[in-house]
């Protein structure tokens, strides 16, 4: 195997390994808040089905925790594996991060064990739903620590190259770098938002399928409210995002927008084709568009991919990616946005089956919104793993064995993922909420007896 083939079955790799690991992940930082938020509704409505939609959701998740723990460490193993000459350098500087990223996991994991031990042991749910506060917080760590490792990536600081060797290391200017705020928060709101899309389409799911048990009704209004609170979150700092990428990674920005000429007055382009000549046709072209986003200016001047060298310029795919993410999450944002104002307004609609659909298709298409965000961040950066420093190309492997490596971790994907499925169906099936119900109202009469 060659330089050029053991460079593109590294990248095949780690993209799968990272689009099979997000969605997990994305489930590992989310849920912990919704389990808190449910546990919290239920103790201040002296509300049962609220705590126990907590209890559900905790039962679930672990199985979710488990999987993103196998991924994540094939994530650790890859890096050192595939990008050795990457990881020579930046395992200097950005260490830091990836070891509490660690210690952060290990928080969550020990609060979860005993919030989950502890159920039937606290008389007292407040002192109980303390326990939830530590797993959330490491569970959100977990995502901001190792967000900041690929803020990094994108813009490198800490460090100095003298005469090819590494000085003047500062990891904390490394972690604080530029592209670290919006990098982070986007990650994390995302990563709520998307969770109780989740949540809201398996309750729209359960009520589809004949149950209309008040518990899935409940679940279903409480995660629709979160997932709108986070969805605006989300697009307020994605503007911001697009003013970071605007004075930092100008070409990313103009790539993803097929801004080709240096120019003000620049306008948005959503969608379209883009001909050989660079010619963009069907396209929704909004006047001042992309000045704004970049300046909140519409006469600002906007960089164009005119100002660098083509070896440096970003794949143009990039834009259909950019604008799938930011097309999906304005349409969840909006269907939330209906569901909350037709239940305060008496809307019979938002019961209706194709709307209930419409939620369940939420969860498919929210995790594909996170897909296309992390394809985004990653090829938006091409041709460097190390912006200005170093390319992909002389990070990875000359290893001829990576072929071979990217078969055996699909295998280990195809069977985590359909195991997961796999359990989880049968361990909410098994275990039905009306069971449950009885089950726990026949435990209080005993109790009272």
């Amino acid at each position: 195997m060659g330089n050029e083939e053991a460079v593109f079955f590294s990248r095949v790799l780690t993209e799968t390994t990272l689009s099979f690991h997000i969605i997990y992940a994305t489930i590992g930082v989310g849920v912990p808040l919704m389990i808190m938020i449910a546990q919290w509704v239920g103790i201040r409505k002296n509300d049962e089905h609220y705590i126990l939609l907590a209890r559900r959701w905790a039962r679930g998740f672990v199985i979710t925790v488990a999987v993103g723990v196998v991924t994540g460490t094939a994530i650790g193993l890859q890096l050192s594996l595939l990008w050795p000459n990457f990881m020579e350098l930046a395992g200097n500087v950005i260490a830091l991060p990836l070891f509490m990223e660690t210690f952060a996991f290990f928080f969550e994991a020990i609060f979860l064990g005993i919030y989950l031990y502890t159920w039937d042991r606290f008389e007292n749910q407040k002192k109980h739903l303390l326990l939830l506060i530590p797993v959330a917080l490491g569970a959100m760590f977990s995502a901001v620590f190792i967000t900041i490792v690929n803020a990094f990536m994108n813009a490198p600081r800490g460090f100095d190259i003298v005469n090819g060797e590494l000085v003047n290391i500062s990891p904390l200017l490394a972690m604080f770098n530029p592209a670290m705020p919006t990098k982070v928060a986007h990650v994390v709101v995302t990563a709520f938002m998307t969770a109780a899309f989740i949540l809201a389409a398996i309750a729209a799911f359960r009520l589809l399928r004949g149950s209309d048990h008040v518990y899935h009704k409940k679940a279903l209004l409480l995660t629709m409210k979160v997932g709108f609170i986070f969805s605006i979150g989300a697009a307020i700092i994605g503007d911001f995002s697009g003013k970071y990428l605007a004075e930092y990674q100008p070409e990313k920005l103009a790539a993803a927008e097929w801004h080709f000429e240096t120019t003000d007055k620049a306008e948005l382009i959503l969608m379209g084709i883009l001909t050989e000549d660079n010619e963009v046709k069907y396209a929704l072209k909004i006047p001042y568009g992309l000045s704004i986003l970049a300046a909140n200016n519409p006469f600002a001047e906007v960089t164009g991919l005119d100002q660098f060298p083509e070896d440096e310029v970003p794949p143009l795919y990039i834009h259909y990616l950019f604008n799938l993410m930011v097309f999906i999450g304005m349409w969840m944002a909006f269907l939330s946005a209906v569901f909350l104002i037709g239940k305060w307004r008496g809307w019979q609609f938002i019961a209706s089956k194709w709307f209930r659909w419409l939620i369940v298709l939420g969860a498919p298409l929210s995790v594909l919104a996170i897909e296309f965000g992390w394809w985004f961040a990653e090829v938006g950066r091409q041709p460097w793993i190390l912006r200005d420093i170093m390319k992909v190309s002389e990070a990875a492997t000359t290893s001829g064995q990576v072929g071979s490596m990217l078969i055996l971790f699909c295998l280990l994907y195809l069977v985590l993922g359909v195991g997961s499925v796999v359990v989880l169906r049968r361990m909410f099936r098994r275990n039905p909420v009306e069971k449950e119900l009885e089950d726990r109202h026949a435990m209080k009469g005993r109790d009272v007896r």
